[in-house]
Order: C-alpha cells, then structure tokens, then sequence
C-alpha cells in the first residue's frame, strides 16, 4: 500500500470520528431529544412517587399493627399479674387444742373458737368434730324434730390436763399453700410438705355410743376457760395401736398414736 493510500484510509478514520461527535452534540443541543429525556425523567419520578405512597400505606398498616400488638400485649401483661392475685393458693385447717394458729407470716388466723359436737352416748350422733366460733348467730325458727350440739371435753388426763377441760380449736388459712394433710402415726411430715403442727390422734371413747372422729390435738393442748368441770359431750380421748389386721411392726400394741398436720 502506497503511502498515499496510508494518508487518505487515516483521514477517512478522523473524518468518521469527527462526524460522530457532531452527531452527539446535535443530539445534545436538540429540543425533541431534551423533551424526550425530561418526559423519560418524568415518568421515573411518578413511579417513584407511587412505590413511596405503597410504602406508606404499608408502613401506616404495620404501625397500626404494631399498635394493636402492643396494646394486646400490655392487656396480656395486666391480665398475668393479676392472675396471682386472683388465684393465690391456700388451705384452710384446724388446730385442735389451741387458740392460736402457727406463728408463721404466711399462715393467718380465720378464728378462735370452741371444740364441738354430737353427745358420745347418743346413737344418733354426728361424728365429725366441729370448730365452733365465738360469735355464732343462731335462729329460733324451728320447733320439731332437732339434734343436738355438745361442747367437745378432754375425757382423761391423758393430755396433761384435766378430766372435763374443755378443748379449744382455732381455724387456720395458710395462705401460700393450698394442699392440707392430717398424717396419723406420724409427727413430722414427708419429704417436699410444710409442718404446721404436730401432737397425738384423738378421737372418741371406744365404748361410746356414737361414731366419732379421728382429729390432732396439738402437742401442747390448752384448755377453755370453762375449766374442769365433766358436762360430758363430745368426748376426746387419745388414740393406742391394737396388733393383729394392724400390722406390728411397724405399729406396736397399746403404743398411742402421734399425728402431724402438713401443707403443701
């Protein structure tokens, strides 16, 4: 290739060049092109308006969500405190032979009160103990067919005191626990239960009439202050084992019976 051929095929290149510049700035400098871009321009911005107005509302949605959740939330809150409150555990017992509950910040007194029940010869009788209280209010509406209700009395001397001391009881609500067991035979309780008192089984005498009840009368009885005088009445007399159906050992004949009073 000459060199001419070289010079004119390296101005064709420039020349080509050259034009496509010219090009780009009529492009640049045209009135339709410049329209074109700003209506281009336009439409993003509209778009990007109605992602932004999506987004709010979305955004307006989960804060009212988040809103509710959170009032939920504290109501839930409220309601779970308060469920302690409402259904705090307790349970109810009676500490025969005394006036006074267990000294303990979580055991409070109902009342003090009086050892009562059916008459020990009457073949009729009831034969639970019942804790009477101090302040009774009683009717005189009925006249017919009746029973009766007896003081409760220490039929012995078996518990320190004197034959026909009146046996005094006081009701008892531990208020963090509300499982109560009497365990006869036992003056300690088992594993993962709280002692509230122990003493000795008590019950009737055996040659009475009426059926009575097993109760525990505390270790260290006391008596009302009727005194000694023997009305007879619901009888309370203390408890010994008898071999032969009671398995001895463990038992043993004419050993008299402990008892323990447990919560849980």
């Amino acid at each position: 290739m000459t060199t001419t051929m070289v010079v004119l095929c390296i101005s064709f290149i420039f020349i080509q060049v050259l034009i496509g510049h010219a090009e780009k700035r009529i492009l640049l400098n045209d009135p339709d092109v410049i329209l074109s871009q700003m209506h281009d321009l336009e439409r993003k911005y509209q778009d990007i308006l109605v992602k932004y107005s999506d987004l709010s509302i979305k955004y307006s949605d989960v804060s009212t969500k988040y809103s509710d959740l959170a009032t939920k939330t504290a109501d839930l809150t409220t309601k779970y405190n308060s469920i302690p409150l409402k259904t705090s555990a307790s349970g109810v017992f009676v500490r025969w032979g005394r006036k006074d509950c267990p000294s303990d910040n979580n055991t409070e007194l109902v009342y003090s009160g009086f050892g009562g029940g059916s008459h020990q010869s009457h073949t009729g009788a009831a034969a639970e103990f019942v804790c009477l209280p101090p302040d009774p209010n009683l009717t005189t509406k009925f006249t017919s067919s009746f029973s009766y209700m007896y003081g409760a009395e220490y039929d012995s001397t078996d518990f320190g005191l004197h034959d026909g001391d009146d046996l005094p009881c006081v009701v008892c609500r531990r208020k963090t626990q509300s499982s109560v067991l009497m365990i006869p035979g036992k003056n300690s309780c088992y594993s993962g239960w709280t002692e509230q008192y122990h003493g000795y089984l008590a019950t009737g005498y055996y040659a009475s009439k009426a059926a009575s009840q097993y109760i525990c009368v505390d270790e260290h009885p006391e008596a009302l202050r009727a005194g000694e005088r023997n009305d007879d009445g619901k009888w309370v007399h203390s408890v010994k084992a008898v071999c032969g159906s009671l398995p001895c050992p463990p038992y043993h004949n004419n050993m008299y019976l402990t008892c323990v009073v447990c919560t849980k």
